[in-house]
C-alpha cells in the first residue's frame, strides 16, 4: 500500500474579529516576551534508527526513534492525548441486518501529510472530521514516506475524539516498497537485537504510545529483499512488541505483506506464509488480493488456531471510488449467514478528498453519511437496492453514552466555519480540532414519521457552541421523531434533560422523547415517553424534569409537530444531569507563555483540578472584544500570526476550563508585551 502524501499546507491558527462583549478585567499577571523561539508543533514521525543519506527537504525533520526520549521531546505536551479510552456498549440494533459480535471495522486513514501536520488543528474547516465512530473498532493513523519518516504517531486531537467514542487508535510503521524509496536497512534497524536478545525498538514503540496516549501499532513491512533470517527476526520482534504492548493496554496489528521467509508477497489470505505473524499479533489486515474462497479458508484457519475469524480485516480499497467501489460483500458480511471476516477500509477519507476544492463541511458530511449509513441516509431503513453495503447495514452501532451523569453534547463535529459561544460568534475564522468533537449521535439519522421525511443534517451555518448544530428541515406534515442517542444513563429522583434549540422558520411544538427500556427487537422503535418542552424564541435552553421515570435511560430523541410549515428547526445542545449539577469546574493555574517569536506564541498551564472536558483560550481587546483563539484537551497550545491591535502595548489572554456541561471556570490570565 502506498500512502499518497497530501499537498503540504502552511496554516496558522489564530482568531478573527468577533462580536463585542462586556469589558473584562485586566489579567492579573503579566509575562514579558519569552526567550525561546515559538515554532509550530507538528505530529511526530521517525525512522527506526539510521537516517537517509543527504539532507531533508524543506519543512522535514529527520529523527531516529532509537534515540527518542520523552524528556527530550519538546513537543510532547502538544502531542500527548488527554482523553482515556471510553467504555462502549451495543444498543438494540437499528435494523434487522446489523449484527453485534461478528464483523468489525478497521479504517486506515491519512488525516494529513507526514511532515508539517499541525499537532492541534489548523485554521481551516476543510478536514476529514470523522464522526461515524460507532461503526469502528480500530483506527490506523496511516502515512509515512521514505523521504520524511516511516513511523508515525497520531495527532492528539484524533486520539481524543476516537477515545471519547471508545475507538482505539494505532500509530503506523510503514516500511515502504523499494519502488517508493524503501531501504531494507530500515527493516533491519527495526528488528535489531541487543546483547540480551531483546528488541530495543519494540520497547521504544511501546514507550512512545504510552507517552503520547494512543493504543498501539500497525506494522506494515513492504520492503522487499529480505531472507528467512530477517523473517525470523521480524516474527520475534512482533511477538515482543505485542507482549510489551499488552502490558500497557496496547495492541498490534500486522499487515499481510512480509512472509515468514522474509520476502514480500501479499497473500490476500491467512495461510502458512503469514500465519506466524497473525499468531504473534492481535489481528491482521488481509491484503486486497483476497477472493471469496480465500477469505472463507482464512476464517476457517483462524477458527482452527483458536482465534476469532473477526480478527482478520479483509482489505477494501476505497481510496479512489469510495462508496462507488464494487465490493464482494457476501464474501465478508453475507446477509443470510454468519459474517466471514471483519472489514478493513483503506483510505475512507475519500469522502472528503474526491470533492472539488470548493467543498464545504456540509458537502463532506453528506458524502460521509452516504459512505457509512447508505443511500437511504437512515440506518433503520436500509435501501435494499443500494450496491454499496454501508457499515450501518451490517454492523450494529456502539455508544459511549453510559455510566454516571452528567452527559452533554453541543453537536460539535470538530471543525467549523466559525466558533460560537452561547449562540454568539466569538471567532469568524474557520477551524478544525477533532479533540473538541462531541459524542455525536451514533445512528444518523433515524427518523420516525408517517408523513414526509425531513432532512436531518449536521449544519455549519449556525451553532449554540462550537461550530455546528443539528438542523431538521422539511414540511413536518405529521409528527416526526428523530432518534438522538442510545444510552445507559441512570435516572434519579432529580434527573433533568436540558434542550437548547431554536426555530428558524415555521412553527413547531417540541417534545422530548425518552425511553426507559430497550426496543422489543432489532429495527423496532424505542418505547418512548414524550414530555412537552415549553416553546422558546431564539436560542434558549429549556430544562425538562424526568418526573415519574426511574431506572435507566436507554434512548433519547425529540418529537417535532409542525403548526406552521415548512420548518427549519435547529438543535444546539442536550444535557442529562442531576438538577443541582450546575457547579462550574475549577480554574486552571500557571498560564504562561513558554516561547515567543513575534506573533507566534506557545502557551502552557497547570491542569484544573477535577473533571475537565477541554480548555479554551481567548484574546481580550481594549474595546471589549473577546476573541476565541482555540481550544484543546492538552495543557499546551500554539497560536500563530498574532499582531498588535487597537494601539495596544501588550496582548491580553485568558484561559478557561470547560466542564462536561460546558460551564466555564474562572479565567487564568497572562499578558504578552509587543
Amino acid at each position: 500500500m502506498n500512502p499518497r502524501r497530501p499537498t503540504r499546507r502552511t496554516v496558522l491558527l489564530a482568531g478573527a474579529a468577533a462580536t463585542l462583549l462586556p469589558q473584562l478585567p485586566m489579567p492579573a499577571r503579566a509575562v514579558g516576551q519569552a526567550a525561546a523561539t515559538a515554532t509550530q508543533p507538528y505530529a511526530s514521525y521517525w525512522y527506526p534508527d539510521s537516517l537517509p543519506s543527504g539532507t531533508p527537504g524543506t519543512g522535514i525533520t529527520w529523527r531516529s526513534l532509537k534515540t527518542w526520549t520523552a524528556a527530550s521531546d519538546t513537543d510532547l505536551a502538544f502531542n500527548a492525548a488527554a482523553v482515556p479510552l471510553a467504555a462502549r456498549f451495543t444498543p438494540t440494533p437499528a435494523n434487522s441486518t446489523a449484527r453485534s459480535g461478528q464483523a468489525r471495522i478497521q479504517s486506515l486513514v491519512s488525516f494529513g501529510p507526514t511532515s508539517s501536520n499541525p499537532s492541534q488543528g489548523a485554521a481551516t474547516a476543510d478536514y476529514y472530521a470523522l464522526t461515524h465512530w460507532s461503526y469502528l473498532d480500530e483506527l490506523v493513523f496511516w502515512g509515512g514516506s521514505s523521504g520524511e519518516g516511516i513511523i508515525l504517531a497520531p495527532n492528539a486531537p484524533i486520539v481524543d475524539a476516537a477515545h471519547r467514542h471508545g475507538v482505539p487508535v494505532l500509530g503506523n510503521i510503514f516500511l515502504p516498497p523499494v519502488a517508493y524509496g524503501g531501504q531494507l536497512q530500515w527493516t533491519r534497524d527495526l528488528v535489531q537485537k541487543d546483547s540480551a536478545g531483546h528488541y530495543p525498538l519494540a520497547a521504544q514503540l511501546v514507550a512512545v504510545a504510552a507517552a503520547y496516549g494512543f493504543d498501539g501499532w500497525f506494522v506494515n513491512a513492504e520492503t522487499s529483499g529480505g531472507n528467512t533470517a530477517l523473517g525470523t527476526d521480524m516474527q520475534g520482534f512482533v511477538r515482543e512488541l505485542k507482549s510489551l504492548a499488552a502490558a500497557q493496554g496496547q495492541r498490534v496489528t500486522w499487515y499481510d505483506a512480509m512472509t515468514v521467509n522474509g520476502t514480500v508477497s501479499w497473500q490476500g489470505a491467512l495461510n502458512t506464509s503469514n500465519q506466524a505473524f497473525f499468531e504473534a499479533a492481535d489481528d491482521m489486515f488481509v491484503d486486497f488480493r483476497w477472493s471469496p474462497s480465500t477469505l472463507a479458508a482464512s476464517g476457517t484457519k483462524a477458527d482452527g488456531l483458536g482465534r476469532s475469524r473477526y480478527e482478520l480485516w479483509a482489505g477494501v480499497d476505497v481510496e479512489s471510488n469510495g462508496s462507488d467501489t464494487s465490493v464482494s460483500w457476501d464474501a465478508m458480511v453475507p446477509t443470510t449467514k454468519a459474517h466471514i471476516t471483519s472489514i478493513g477500509f483503506y483510505r475512507p477519507e475519500w469522502t472528503r478528498n474526491h470533492l472539488p476544492a470548493s467543498r464545504t463541511p456540509g458537502d463532506f458530511h453528506a458524502a460521509d453519511d452516504r459512505f457509512w449509513t447508505g443511500r437511504s441516509l437512515d440506518p433503520s431503513q436500509p435501501d435494499p437496492t443500494d450496491s454499496w453495503r454501508a457499515p450501518a447495514v451490517s454492523v450494529a452501532d456502539r455508544s459511549t453514552v453510559g455510566g454516571a451523569l452528567p452527559f452533554a453534547s453541543v453537536f460539535n463535529t470538530g471543525h467549523g466555519l466559525r466558533w460560537y459561544e452561547d449562540g454568539t460568534v466569538t471567532s469568524d475564522a474557520p477551524w478544525n480540532h477533532l479533540g473538541l468533537q462531541d459524542r455525536l449521535p451514533s445512528r444518523r439519522w433515524v427518523v420516525r414519521t408517517a408523513g414526509q421525511r425531513p432532512t436531518v443534517t449536521l449544519d455549519f451555518a449556525d451553532a449554540w457552541r462550537g461550530g455546528s448544530s443539528v438542523l431538521v428541515s422539511g414540511a413536518l406534515d405529521r409528527p416526526t421523531t428523530v432518534d438522538l442517542y442510545g444510552s445507559q444513563l441512570p435516572i434519579g429522583g432529580d434527573t433533568v434533560v436540558d434542550l437548547t434549540f431554536r426555530t428558524d422558520t415555521g412553527s413547531v411544538n417540541v417534545e422530548l422523547a425518552v425511553a426507559t427500556a430497550e426496543p422489543s427487537g432489532a429495527g423496532s422503535a424505542p418505547p418512548y415517553t414524550y414530555l412537552p418542552v415549553n416553546p422558546v424564541d431564539g436560542w434558549q435552553t429549556v430544562t425538562v424534569p424526568l418526573t415519574g421515570l426511574s431506572g435507566t435511560l436507554h434512548a433519547i430523541g425529540v418529537r417535532l409537530t409542525a403548526t406552521e410549515g415548512p420548518v427549519n428547526w435547529r438543535l444546539g445542545g442536550i444535557a442529562v444531569r442531576d438538577a443541582d449539577d450546575t457547579e462550574p469546574p475549577a480554574a486552571p493555574s500557571g498560564l504562561r507563555i513558554t516561547a515567543a517569536t513575534g506573533g507566534d506564541l506557545r502557551f502552557a498551564w497547570d491542569a484544573a483540578p477535577g473533571a475537565v472536558r477541554h480548555y479554551t483560550l481567548h484574546r481580550l481587546l481594549a474595546d471589549g472584544t473577546r476573541r476565541f483563539l482555540g481550544g484543546t484537551c492538552q495543557r499546551a497550545f500554539f497560536v500563530g500570526g498574532l499582531t498588535a491591535e487597537q494601539g495596544e502595548q501588550e496582548a491580553r489572554f485568558e484561559l478557561h476550563a470547560t466542564g462536561e456541561l460546558y460551564t466555564a471556570s474562572a479565567p487564568a490570565t497572562v499578558t504578552y508585551a509587543w
